[in-house]
């Protein structure tokens, strides 16, 4: 991987990530693609239509169906998917945290059950590594403790204490299996915890940005804590982390997290949000949240956002989606998936040209006032 800072406008920065499949230009954000593929969407609509250079796949899904030994011999994620640009998958941590349910985490790793069929797995640093070099993804996530908050001090002391020792197991494991000609070509970000408590999160910090990481995520918020708490650790978390590789904000979020967290130093993101909430009838615009369902559009003539020129909104009416979405019509999946993608990715494109030029605050205030319009 290579990285480089290209301009600075208080903490907010834009950068370039180079990796083996493609250029990344940051502030990004990452469509989720949980099984190898982006809901309702395919690689020609990320590619053609979006211009997505990195989406995210998880671990843990991945080796549960249709396997990540299939996966290998069918050419790697990029081969299987026919994707070409850069992969970054999850490590399982989270699937732990949300599937808590029907997982069990210990001093060496992570027992669950499948939630598809009941069977039991174990997931070590080593083996969630072991996957991803299957998967062959640009990016691998380490296996980390992540947990729900409010947490105890215990709890939380017990989660950084975890993650640093599985961070110090993978690193080193990481570094061996490079030696053998395995994983060359692949990165691996470490997973800074602590919930909302600053001693905490220095301490975790400290302990894995002494390690030889490519890159370094924050995770562990957006779990139940408010906004203003998410961004108070994000402020104090952000210097804390190597200014001259990538910062990794995990499953945040609303476009609001995203401008306020690029503010505080923040590369990258990914979250569901655009593709489950255009599912359910949300659609994102440069004024706010759009409610396709509402009856008010059932007329309505006018592109689901003037200022947006995505597949969609160039060709169909509010009143089109509308009714696609009444009358549960599958292409309202991908028309609106697409919209809502489009205007996530094109809002990272507009922060780093506004960090480009040093005009970012003005860039944050014109955000804010549409949407008080």
């Amino acid at each position: 991987m290579q990285f480089q800072i290209d301009k600075t406008d208080g903490r907010a920065r834009a950068c370039t990530i180079k990796t083996t499949h493609s250029t990344i230009q940051t502030p990004i954000f990452m469509p989720v693609g949980t099984v190898g593929s982006v809901k309702s969407l395919d690689a020609k609509d990320m590619c053609d239509e979006l211009g997505a250079k990195i989406i995210l796949g998880n671990t843990y899904h991945l080796y549960l169906r249709p396997g990540d030994e299939k996966i290998k011999q069918l050419g790697g994620l990029h081969g299987f998917t026919q994707f070409p640009n850069s992969f970054l998958t999850d490590s399982g941590g989270f699937q732990a945290f949300s599937l808590s349910d029907i997982s069990k985490a210990d001093a060496n790793g992570i027992t669950f059950k499948s939630h598809i069929d009941g069977s039991t797995h174990y997931f070590t640093p080593e083996k969630v590594l072991d996957i991803q070099y299957n998967l062959n993804s640009d990016i691998m996530m380490i296996l980390d403790d992540l947990v729900a908050l409010p947490a105890t001090q215990e709890r939380i002391a017990l989660s950084i204490k975890r993650t640093t020792d599985w961070a110090q197991r993978a690193i080193t494991y990481h570094k061996a299996q490079q030696a053998k000609g395995i994983g060359l070509h692949q990165n691996i970000f470490a997973i800074i915890q602590g919930g909302t408590d600053k001693v905490f999160r220095q301490i975790s910090a400290n302990e894995l940005c002494a390690l030889d990481f490519d890159g370094f995520a924050i995770g562990g918020l957006s779990v139940g804590e408010v906004n203003s708490e998410m961004y108070d650790t994000v402020e104090y978390t952000t210097p804390l982390m190597p200014e001259h590789k990538p910062r990794y904000l995990m499953g945040v979020g609303t476009p609001e997290d995203l401008v306020e967290n690029v503010e505080r130093g923040v590369d990258m993101f990914d979250c569901v949000m655009p593709t489950s909430n255009a599912r359910n009838g949300t659609l994102f615009t440069s004024f706010g949240k759009m409610n396709i369902k509402s009856s008010k559009f059932s007329l309505d003539v006018g592109p689901i956002d003037p200022e947006c020129d995505c597949y969609t909104c160039k060709r169909y009416s509010r009143a089109y989606l509308h009714h696609l979405f009444r009358a549960k019509e599958l292409t309202y999946f991908r028309l609106a998936s697409l919209h809502n993608l489009h205007y996530y990715l094109t809002l990272m494109k507009h922060m780093r040209e506004a960090i480009l030029v040093g005009k970012f605050r003005e860039f944050k205030q014109s955000f804010y006032a549409k949407r008080a319009q």
